[in-house]
């Protein structure tokens, strides 16, 4: 259990930066280091960032580079540090850059996040990966596993599923730089070819190339930067059993989320979520998992979920907006960004900089990362007050 109030408004982000998550064939992995670090450098209006900056956290799944990946794209040479866990890395490196500042070990620190899938020459995690990842061998296969026990006592079924996919589909054709740009149907879902049952090609979120990055600085030194700071009240990290060897896992929830959701609110003094957060990015790798993510955060009871996504709570003008530039789903997934990602989105959502997408009068928002099988989870939760 952290500590009650943790790092709660000790840090705040001052910068935010994003790169174009797509398919970069023509681009390499510094490119867009690049353009999501300077895109956060203006946005803080930092000129001088070896004066400025104090250190640097990254974070790529697929690269084993990553301090000097960063510290060459950008000329950059300063205390630096790699942070990995799995596909909740991008929240991990914001973490990481907050507990540094908190323990005063630095005043301002770059948190980046970036992966550029696309130059492995896969299209997709490989089935040879058994070994290291239990049964079964993919991503789909593996998160499909809780579908079944929840249709079954829920009564919920692949068109609920199908519901979140249209709603993710539509907030990404809001984002500027999302990757699918494409409304769908609840029928498109349906008739999409199977992947992993339940799960259909909408169901699954698009894996691209990508990088984002914020700049964190002490709460009271926030004031000193030009653009409207954005405090941390939380930020949290767990790990629960791996679901397919823990005999008291029903597949009926994430541990993990319930785990790091319970820090996340005590440190931020939080009791009740779905009324007291105006805007969530949760981690839909597969439209099962943000199903699952609403119950696990406790924005609803366990089983709600087909009744709220019906009646579109979760949608943009909804009582509670989730996923609001299209998630892993529509923006795209370059998996050490991801986390980074929805925190720049956040930060857009509470200064009211989020344009068509923009949920009214946001204050406090809340991110859902979650990595490995899952057996990890990170949270944050962002205030402007």
């Amino acid at each position: 259990m952290s500590a009650k109030h943790g790092i709660r408004d000790k840090t705040a982000i001052v910068g935010a930066g994003c790169s174009t998550f797509a398919e970069h064939w023509e681009k390499g992995a510094e490119h867009l280091i690049v353009e999501a670090v300077f895109e956060a450098y203006a946005d803080a209006g930092i000129e001088d960032p070896a004066r400025q900056i104090d250190a640097v956290f990254c974070g790529s799944l697929y690269s084993a580079m990553g301090p000097v990946d960063v510290s060459e794209a950008l000329k950059l040479y300063k205390p630096l540090a790699s942070v990995y866990n799995y596909c909740a890395t991008g929240t991990e490196v914001v973490r990481s850059a907050c507990m540094a500042i908190a323990a005063g070990l630095y005043d301002t620190v770059l948190a980046v996040g970036y992966d550029k899938p696309k130059d492995r020459g896969v299209s997709g995690p490989s089935v040879t990966y058994r070994g290291v990842r239990d049964l079964p061998a993919t991503p789909a296969g593996w998160f499909s596993l809780a579908a079944a026990p929840y249709f079954a006592k829920y009564d919920a079924g692949r068109e609920d599923l199908a519901r979140i996919a249209v709603k993710n589909h539509h907030n990404g054709t809001l984002a500027p730089k999302s990757f699918l740009k494409k409304e769908i149907t609840v029928e498109d879902a349906l008739s999409a070819r199977m992947i992993a049952w339940p799960f259909g090609l909408y169901d699954c979120a698009a894996q691209t190339d990508g990088a984002a990055a914020v700049i964190v600085t002490r709460a009271d030194l926030a004031r000193n930067y030009p653009g409207q700071p954005v405090y941390v009240k939380a930020i949290s990290s767990h790990c629960a059993p791996n679901p397919h060897t823990d005999p008291d896992h029903d597949f009926l929830r994430w541990k993990a989320t319930e785990l790091a959701a319970a820090d996340a609110y005590r440190m931020a003094g939080l009791d009740d979520p779905l009324r007291q957060i105006d805007v969530a990015q949760v981690h839909d790798c597969f439209t099962m998992t943000e199903l699952l993510s609403y119950e696990d955060l406790g924005f609803i009871p366990k089983g709600a979920a087909k009744e709220h996504i019906a009646s579109g709570t979760f949608a943009l003008g909804g009582e509670l907006p989730i996923n609001t530039d299209g998630g892993l789903k529509s923006f795209g997934h370059p998996t050490g960004a991801t986390g980074v990602r929805m925190i720049v989105e956040n930060v857009l959502q509470l200064r009211g900089q989020a344009g068509a997408r923009q949920v009214p009068g946001a204050k406090l928002a809340l991110s859902h990362n979650i990595g490995g099988y899952p057996t990890g989870c990170a949270i944050s939760i962002l205030g402007v007050e």
